[in-house]
């Protein structure tokens, strides 16, 4: 008896991995719906406003375009290369806001490293900082805390090379 079997749709030259098929045009369309669905947890820019207004400072929900729309231009701001302790909340916590030498307390064992945007406002009482243009760390502090920090800021930067000034995009 001979068997039946299913004829297949497609010509025998067609079979094959569907991407292949489709070449750059299959690529594109690929990074484009990963494009959008990794950039969906980002709020618009009006309600990241709102919530810096109302105080509800988001880990990985807020850029810094949204502070400076709802709070304004920083007293204080600081950009260059720093190093973050990855935490299972996922804040990240630069290495400079830690004594030298001590990992943060619930650590996980993750670093990420690479250019950084702290922002210090005392009259709000906030130091928030920036990692790939999302907010990775707040931090309450004092206006007094907080002017001491922006003064060690604007010392140190007397003092860097045009090597360590981050390159304007």
């Amino acid at each position: 008896m001979g068997m039946i079997r299913p004829q297949s749709r497609m010509p025998r030259g067609s079979r094959g991995n569907h991407f292949q098929r489709l070449g750059w045009t299959g690529l594109f369309i690929v990074a484009a719906l990963v494009s959008a669905f990794g950039c969906s947890g980002m709020p618009s820019l009006e309600e990241q406003e709102r919530l810096v207004r109302n105080n509800q400072l988001a880990l990985n929900r807020l850029t810094p375009q949204a502070f400076v729309a709802g709070w304004g231009m920083p007293t204080y701001q600081q950009a260059g290369f720093m190093q973050f302790f990855g935490m299972k909340d996922d804040e990240l916590i630069p290495r400079s806001r830690l004594a030298m030498g001590e990992p943060p307390r619930g650590w996980e064992v993750r670093i990420e490293a690479g250019d950084a945007l702290f922002l210090a406002y005392p009259d709000r009482g906030w130091l928030v900082v920036f990692f790939e243009e999302r907010l990775v760390y707040r931090e309450a502090l004092t206006a007094a805390q907080l002017h001491e920090l922006g003064h060690g800021w604007q010392h140190e930067e007397k003092f860097r090379s045009r090597l360590e000034v981050p390159a304007a995009r």
